[in-house]
């Protein structure tokens, strides 16, 4: 992908969120009651924060509702907070609403951790389809596990390792070549993965990963493309092994009290503004797992290039791949899972979009 052809879709990708808010700009109603929501959005250092997520709650929803409805948003880096606590402090009312991964608050429900599991899915569009068809199942595990509405569903760029290998000029490395290696996860299913290419998981928090890949306390780190990017990880490390092992699927959900408090028109008039932020978010995911691949490595970019060596997956890959997909990620998340419905449910939405099976 040339430079001309990002700033088209940049350009492309602000038209969209232009006319999405013009779309959803109808006017509040006067009779609308005057609330603030307490918000946590994701990593103020990332683009989803910045570019999405704080904008819509600062600016855009005190101004598409005439004033009557305004946050006090701010991001779990602002606030310390990991992301892993997010839904239990929600439950207790401590926030109204938050942004989350989904891996990362998948510690009381199995099945919330079924939207991403590592390596089943290799492409952005089919990824999107099946986090739609499992759009229910989420819901019903937010409302059930954590008194909480799911508000919406979105991505990050596709989440791929980044290893330091010490000579850039080697640009042939397996996945059998992980054996050994420590890699830095954050989800028990990435940790899956790890186990079956007989690495060990070293588990990070995403702020803390530069530090640890420059020390060594990790050889290899996952996450996604531009959010490493953004992170300066090209600066520690030498390669990018581009093996799609999920996209951080993300969400928004509000304290289930809050929301039943909401009257009817107040209800709507988030359904209304929040369904092309979610464009926005998928729109933003596309463009931005491209960019990150091509910054990270030799360009073009239109900022710094971070001239890692990139490593395309070969065909032994992708059988490996498929291989510790089918005996560990699945098969241990059938375990967590722990009942024939909760497989049932995966096989039926994610499982046959995929072509992939759980089995107990």
């Amino acid at each position: 992908m040339k430079i001309t052809t990002l700033k088209k879709a940049a350009v492309a990708f602000a038209a969209v969120g232009a006319l999405a808010l013009t779309v959803a700009a109808g006017p509040a109603s006067a009779e609308m009651k005057e609330q603030e929501f307490r918000v946590v959005g994701t990593w103020g250092f990332l683009d989803h924060w910045k570019e999405r997520e704080g904008p819509f709650w600062n600016e855009r929803l005190p101004k598409l509702s005439g004033g009557k409805l305004t946050a006090n948003a701010k991001s779990q880096t602002e606030l310390g907070l990991s992301g892993y606590e997010i839904m239990r402090l929600l439950k207790l009312g401590v926030f109204d609403a938050v942004h989350g991964v989904t891996t990362y608050v998948a510690q009381d429900s199995p099945a919330i951790e079924g939207a991403d599991l590592a390596g089943v899915i290799q492409d952005l569009p089919t990824y999107r389809k099946a986090n739609e068809a499992y759009r229910h199942i989420l819901a019903r595990e937010f409302e059930e596990k954590y008194d909480a509405k799911l508000l919406m569903i979105y991505a990050w760029p596709s989440q791929q390792l980044f290893c330091n290998l010490g000579d850039k000029s080697v640009t042939e490395y397996g996945l059998d070549k992980l054996a050994g290696k420590k890699i830095r996860t954050y989800s028990t299913t990435l940790g899956d993965f790890i186990a079956g290419v007989g690495g060990t998981a070293v588990t990070i928090a995403f702020a803390e990963v530069v530090p640890a890949l420059q020390k060594g306390v990790a050889d290899c780190g996952l996450t996604g493309t531009l959010p490493a990017y953004n992170a300066k990880w090209w600066q520690v490390v030498t390669h990018n092994i581009r093996i799609r092992l999920g996209y951080a699927s993300s969400f928004l959900a509000m304290n289930l009290k809050k929301w039943n408090s909401l009257d009817e028109e107040t209800q709507n008039f988030f359904k209304a503004q929040l369904a092309p932020l979610e464009e926005e978010m998928w729109a933003a995911t596309a463009l931005n797992d491209q960019r990150g691949m091509d910054c990270n490595a030799q360009g073009p970019c239109d900022t710094q290039v971070g001239n890692m060596t990139a490593i395309e997956p070969t065909a032994a890959d992708k059988v490996m791949l498929q291989s510790v997909v089918e005996n560990f990620v699945l098969k241990r998340w059938a375990k967590r899972c722990g009942t024939q419905k909760c497989v049932d449910e995966w096989n039926a939405t994610i499982g046959k979009i995929s072509g992939m099976k759980a089995a107990l």
